[in-house]
């Protein structure tokens, strides 16, 4: 049995996608472009928490957010009690 031989391919052969530049996401705890202390996030805003979940009720990650880890880990605390508290469903669409 003998393997085929492929041919080594250029770097000219790749067609490399353009990246697009990135916006700096700004994190939606902020309040006028600066951390309130504590961070507390109050589970009974329901707008916000509907922002930071997706269709089916997960919630969206940090990178997605734009959310520091401190702030991140105040919204995951308020959905989890929304949810508890019947004010966001569990399961989505």
């Amino acid at each position: 049995m003998s393997k085929q031989a492929t041919a080594p391919r250029s770097r000219t052969a790749r067609k490399r996608a353009k990246a697009k530049p990135r916006s700096k996401k700004r994190d939606p705890i902020f309040v006028d472009g600066q951390r309130p202390r504590p961070v507390y996030v109050d589970y009974k805003d329901i707008e916000l928490l509907k922002k930071l979940t997706n269709r089916q009720a997960k919630i969206i990650g940090r990178r997605k957010s734009g959310c520091s880890a401190v702030s991140q880990h105040a919204v995951t605390k308020a959905i989890k009690r929304a949810r508890f508290m019947a004010l966001l469903p569990y399961v989505g669409e």
